[in-house]
């Protein structure tokens, strides 16, 4: 370091180290509570913190030694990450649990349910849960279903259905479930092979409520001129993630709404 010239260059680096006192001082004090460090990195003495920090972190200090045995903490190689990601994953657990949250994602919120077997041969989930709503979007009834359907029918949610009404009323409000969970033949033929509704792989959409309270439905607006390009995003963007997507271009039985299911065709996803 070059030899200070005059008083201004004092000055000069005096408010040098006092910045950096102050960036290290705000880093120590905004460190997560759960951010459990050895004792030896607890000396603060040295830092311009203010005596209230001070005791705060003293107090914090105190907590750890009391929760983490000592030996963990100074066997540990980062003693200050591990404990810390241990309880945030607690707490996002019990986070999940009291919001409902299904299927290990935050934004499917419904009820996990037990197993179970339809009367028909062939019919039932086996790990069912029970919908009700999907990124902050209600469904307008109840959708039992899979966890690989829900999950799917969220990504269609979030990219794509989301999007198509970010500018039309609000935004989107509701989406409006005409069935999921059947215990049925396709199309309810009696000699049909068994539906994807019957394997809880399945589910049926109406419309679209949105935050004005308009409604959109799949009947009316796929012909409609200011929705028809709407509706054909809406198909489109699901045939990228279902492996059966349906709607009122495939058949007579399809006229009023969208069929979304999950199965897996050998020539791959059937889209009309």
């Amino acid at each position: 370091m070059p030899p200070l010239r005059n008083w201004k260059d004092k000055v000069d680096l005096m408010r040098v180290l006092a910045a950096i006192f102050i960036f290290l001082a705000g880093m120590a004090s905004a460190a997560p509570d759960c951010a459990e460090r050895p004792e030896r990195r607890l000396q603060i003495n040295d830092l311009p913190i203010p005596p209230d920090d001070t005791e705060a972190l003293a107090v914090e200090a105190s907590a750890v030694s009391d929760t983490v045995p000592q030996k963990a903490v100074l066997v540990s190689p980062r003693p200050e990450l591990r404990p810390c990601k241990f309880r945030m994953i607690a707490i996002g657990r019990e986070r999940m649990r009291k919001r409902g949250a299904v299927c290990n994602d935050w934004t499917i919120v419904g009820e996990t349910l037990k197993p179970f077997a339809g009367k028909y041969r062939g019919c039932g989930i086996g790990g069912p849960v029970r919908v009700h709503m999907i990124s902050d979007v209600h469904l307008s009834q109840n959708a039992l279903i899979d966890c690989n359907t829900a999950v799917t029918l969220k990504t269609w949610i979030e990219n794509t259905v989301k999007p198509a009404f970010a500018n039309r009323g609000g935004g989107l409000e509701e989406v409006l479930v005409l069935g999921s969970y059947s215990c049925r033949t396709q199309n309810n033929h009696p000699r049909a092979q068994l539906s994807e509704h019957a394997k809880g792989r399945a589910i049926d959409i109406a419309g679209f409520r949105l935050k004005d309270g308009s409604l959109v439905s799949v009947l009316d607006g796929w012909n409609a001129d200011e929705f028809r390009m709407v509706m054909r995003k809406l198909h489109s963007g699901a045939c990228d993630l279902f492996g059966t997507v349906l709607g009122p271009a495939s058949d007579r039985y399809h006229k009023n709404h969208f069929h979304f299911d999950t199965a897996q065709h050998r020539k791959g996803a059937l889209c009309r």
